[in-house]
């Protein structure tokens, strides 16, 4: 049975998988090694040099293209990685439109990296079609979208920017870390090109760091392979294979995640001392009727601002938090509260930050899989 004979669960398995030739071992082995023997000058078994391609790295890559309906996957040292490698697509003089509700790791490497190498960034509401389109130009080459934004809970409509970036011959590129392939598949929706932090939901155990890209166009992932093997920023076997036992409980995790997520959103938005929470399943968000369309469920990430609205209350509540680790990060089993403004936006700067609603009194939180009675319970203690 081929790939695309198979739903998604069984793809998380067994999808771009077989046993290993040598021994069949059913989980591809660690290739803990950096150079392969070869019979002449060029003659080898497929592998040559590690920075180049390892058996385990490619196994996850196999992997990663299935569960995202690619036909191409390529994993990084990081996320950031990652994203390094799309923009090292384009020359300077060229032009990205970015949503400006992003990692704030992503907005630092586009402003302090690639900006100062001639390439302009425009970040923008991405709300509306129309408002996107107003920023591109003949020098336009790129457009880089999250969805679920992080932290607002934005959701972009994938179809309609893919739709303008076809229109235009622009090349689209979805962040989809928050979703994850279980709820959402934007090359589906006409993406080019999926961004993941594999470290997060795909990883899912808060062990490792992985980045990965995955696309459908051979010379697009020609490309984006040359830049993968002349840059160098791959993961190691052992991270590989880390982030492959990951993909293998990822449905199982994912559903849970909605389940709580969806219960500690509801929770926090009857609750007298919470003001407002962002999360793409309540009826009254913004885009929530694209969410539905686009989305299988609407994930375990939710943002919320205290009635007080100031930074001293937000940082009691995260500080008083028992069973949510505060920690950077998200998407593992455990769950876990930041202080997006002091952690990981903290690059910036304030009024930037605050335009796109990030505001010094906002909380993130990444709902795990323990009980939802008990998360309830240590935010209720929390917030008081």
């Amino acid at each position: 049975m081929s790939d695309k004979d198979l739903k998604f669960n069984s793809k998380t398995i067994h999808g771009g998988q077989q046993p290993d030739a040598a021994y069949g071992a059913v989980m591809p082995p660690i290739y803990q090694t950096s150079t392969y023997a070869q019979t002449t000058p060029g003659g080898h078994k497929g592998f040559e040099y590690s920075r180049s391609a390892n058996p385990t790295r490619t196994a996850l890559e196999n992997s990663l293209a299935s569960i995202e309906n690619g036909s191409y996957g390529l994993a990084f040292g990081s996320g950031l990685a990652a994203i390094d490698a799309v923009v090292k697509l384009l020359n300077p003089g060229d032009e990205v439109v970015s949503t400006n509700d992003l990692y704030g790791g992503s907005y630092r490497i586009f402003k302090q990296i690639f900006e100062k190498f001639g390439i302009t960034f425009h970040f923008i509401g991405m709300q509306s079609i129309d408002t996107i389109e107003s920023h591109i130009n003949v020098n336009t080459k790129l457009i880089w979208v999250e969805t679920p934004t992080n932290p607002m809970m934005n959701v972009i409509d994938i179809k309609g920017v893919s739709d303008l970036a076809k229109k235009h011959n622009i090349l689209l590129a979805v962040d989809n870390t928050f979703a994850t392939p279980y709820l959402q598949r934007p090359l589906d929706l006409g993406a080019d090109i999926v961004m993941h932090s594999a470290t997060k939901y795909l990883g899912g155990h808060s062990d490792v760091v992985v980045g990965a890209l995955i696309v459908k166009d051979k010379d697009l992932a020609d490309k984006l392979y040359f830049i993968q093997n002349a840059s160098g920023a791959v993961c190691g076997p052992m991270d590989s294979f880390l982030t492959l036992r990951g993909i293998k409980t990822l449905h199982v995790r994912m559903q849970r995640h909605c389940e709580n997520g969806k219960a500690i959103a509801e929770y926090l938005a009857n609750h007298p001392k919470i003001g407002k929470v962002y999360w793409p399943g309540f009826e009254n968000h913004a885009n929530h009727e694209i969410a539905k369309t686009q989305m299988d469920d609407f994930g375990g990430m939710i943002s919320f601002v205290p009635n007080g609205s100031s930074y001293d209350e937000a940082i009691q509540i995260v500080e008083k938090l028992e069973l949510f680790t505060l920690a950077e990060s998200l998407g593992g089993v455990e769950s876990l509260a930041g202080h997006p403004a002091s952690m990981t936006h903290a690059s910036i700067p304030k009024e930037e930050r605050e335009k796109s609603g990030v505001v010094d009194s906002l909380i993130r939180l990444s709902v795990g899989l323990e009980d939802a009675e008990d998360l309830i319970a240590d935010l209720e203690q929390a917030i008081g």
